[in-house]
């Protein structure tokens, strides 16, 4: 496709960049060009629509570094790696080349976790995120539930170096990230955490994911998990077994159709209550767990 003409307004960049996403097979292409304009110019994306329908110019030092981010997110860059963050639950994640971008579904995750942190008894509850890629889940813990300690590991060096960073920023002296990888986990913690919590690597080896952001950007450690995608569920099961407490609690998210089989794991390796949980679009996608 030609390059697109300089803009002279908002409005007008917004019109090229849609229709040029759109021509990419962006499902959402004007709220990504809202939010790339957005980044571009320091605004909200409400700030964004308001500037269009005022009319106003875009500013001379927007035009050419707009257009760069929108050809680079037409060749189907992820759009958090265009703009370096990703929102999750009430954080903004740094994000970028190595480390796993956190999708809307691991929201209900990590709140599956933090229903079970807060249920403690404990006036100190621990919990553990195992694979914990950007930091998203152990965050959310740890910001959510304050009273908690919380650690996060993660054996990739790209995802630690991005997890390091986020809990830097984001964090406060109740989360800690260790390079380790999750079947060593802690040993130190052993028979003392509430909740175990993991987004771990679930596609199967020969499935290969339709959208080219995840298929080409995603690293391949972060999504699959051997021939039936669930080599490291079943190291999470003993892993997990290992670090909870009597009572406490493992939250595992998963592919849609891997529910049964998961809930066969845990209750073989002595996991008691296996229960699969529903996103907000009714998909099966983390099954729970108690250790008895």
């Amino acid at each position: 496709m030609p390059p697109l003409p300089p803009p002279d307004s908002v409005s007008q960049a917004l019109r090229g960049a849609a229709e040029r996403l759109a021509g990419s097979g962006i499902a959402d292409p004007a709220v990504d060009a809202e939010l790339l304009l957005g980044h571009v110019l320091g605004l909200s994306r409400g700030g964004v629509q308001a500037a269009a329908i005022r009319g106003d110019e875009l500013p001379e030092f927007a035009s050419a570094r707009y257009l760069d981010l929108v050809e680079r997110r037409a060749t189907r860059m992820p759009l958090q790696h265009l703009t370096g963050c990703a929102p999750f639950r009430s954080l903004e994640l740094a994000v970028g080349p190595g480390v796993f971008v956190p999708r809307p579904e691991t929201e209900m995750v990590a709140q599956l976790a933090i229903d079970a942190l807060k249920a403690s008894a404990s006036a100190s509850p621990v919990a553990v995120d195992l694979g914990t890629g950007s930091g998203a889940i152990a965050l959310a813990m740890a910001t959510e539930v304050p009273h908690a300690r919380v650690h996060a590991a993660e054996n990739s060096v790209e995802a630690f170096v991005w997890a390091k960073e986020n809990v830097a920023r984001l964090g406060g002296d109740n989360v800690r990230v260790a390079f380790i990888d999750l079947a060593d986990a802690f040993p130190e913690l052993d028979g003392t955490v509430s909740v175990v919590a993991s987004n771990p690597p679930y596609v199967p080896d020969d499935a290969i994911p339709r959208d080219p952001e995840v298929r080409h950007h995603d690293p391949a450690a972060a999504l699959y998990g051997g021939p039936d995608g669930l080599d490291v569920v079943r190291v999470l099961s003993r892993v997990g077994l290992r670090l909870a407490h009597p009572g406490g609690s493992i939250v595992i998210e998963h592919g849609e159709w891997q529910g049964e089989a998961i809930r066969g794991i845990l209750e073989t390796d002595g996991w008691r209550a296996a229960a699969t949980h529903p996103d907000l679009t009714m998909r099966d996608r983390a099954t729970t767990a108690v250790r008895p």
